[in-house]
């Protein structure tokens, strides 16, 4: 019995490693008149992920969840993925003109989706799940960021969040939404805004902090261009919000180009200040020591603040909201 069970098994797996591994159809991309790309597969159930920067979408590439607007033309790179990542198909590349008379903008400015920080958490998950927490509580107080806004606090609590603490002392009784997205560069910031995440809060105030993750690929009128763009959106969907926009923190243990990059950065984002619908906010000069230096105790990783780094933006932020609010005594 024991032999005759061994070749049955024996002969179970000769014929599983015989077998052909599950195959996806390769995506297309077709693009209408106006510029407007649409994804498509054969194969039903996959999940089809692209890129408009050149780079093959592994499993961390964007998911595709609405048609992707190129009116000024580009490279769109497509493959399909089983749901658990681990089946993909052949990639799929197009490349699209311009429409005449469309001259191609900053990336900043061209909406796209992302999941970086996959397996971290699922960027179309958490797109979905902040969506209606803004909208059921008719949030009136929405912070919209990358990580350092994310790791503050606030529900869906999918990442590690240093800040929880400060977070429940500060905004949970505020009826406040975190619209922070790890990994978040201004054009997936912008794509998430233009989908819905906004629309059914009741906001008196926005804190947006947005915009480091693209100082190593964009120049500071590009970036200040993107926070533009997020501005009018929010000006769009929630229009009578006040925005307070936090200059971006400095980064790095030291002075560095980077930090000149921002400062730079951030001198034009003040610009955009305007009575009545937009505070900026600058408490860079808070998180250093007197000679420049950024502590571990303050930023853990010279990016991201600790506890410690979060209470220190609560508390120069608080002033400004209980104002905002109507809650100044």
């Amino acid at each position: 019995m024991k032999l005759a069970l061994c070749l049955v098994s024996a002969l179970l797996v000769l014929n599983l490693v015989g077998q052909e591994p599950t195959k996806l159809a390769v995506p297309e991309a077709k693009r209408d008149a106006a510029g407007t790309v649409t994804l498509t597969c054969a194969t039903p159930g996959v999940v089809i992920r692209y890129s408009i920067d050149g780079s093959d979408p592994g499993p961390k590439g964007g998911p595709y969840l609405a048609p992707v607007l190129l009116p000024a033309g580009g490279t769109v790179k497509v493959r399909a993925y089983s749901e658990d990542r681990k089946v993909k198909s052949e990639l799929f590349e197009a490349r699209f003109d311009a429409v005449p008379g469309v001259t191609p903008p900053p990336t900043t400015l061209v909406p796209c989706t992302q999941d970086r920080d996959w397996p971290v958490y699922d960027w179309a998950k958490r797109h979905a799940a902040v969506t209606k927490i803004a909208a059921d509580r008719k949030a009136s107080l929405v912070f919209i960021g990358d990580s350092i806004t994310q790791m503050f606090g606030g529900e869906p609590h999918d990442r590690s969040q240093p800040g929880k603490a400060v977070w429940e002392k500060h905004y949970a009784q505020r009826n406040a939404a975190n619209l922070g997205f790890g990994y978040d560069y201004l054009e997936n910031t912008l794509w998430r805004l233009r989908h819905g995440e906004l629309d059914g809060a009741k906001a008196k105030v926005v804190v947006m902090h947005i915009g480091t993750n693209n100082a190593g690929k964009n120049t500071p009128e590009e970036i200040a261009a993107g926070v533009r763009a997020l501005l009018d959106e929010i000006q769009k969907r929630q229009p009578q919000a006040h925005v307070v926009l936090m200059a971006i923190f400095p980064r790095g243990p030291k002075p560095d180009a980077m930090r000149a990059k921002l400062d730079t950065t951030n001198k034009l984002l003040a610009q955009f200040a305007a009575p009545g619908r937009v505070t900026f906010l600058d408490i860079g000069a808070k998180f250093l020591q007197p000679d420049g230096i950024i502590t571990r105790e303050v930023m853990g990783d010279f990016l991201h603040p600790t506890a410690k780094g979060y209470e220190i933006w609560a508390e120069a932020l608080e002033p400004v909201l209980e104002k905002l609010l109507g809650e100044a005594k």
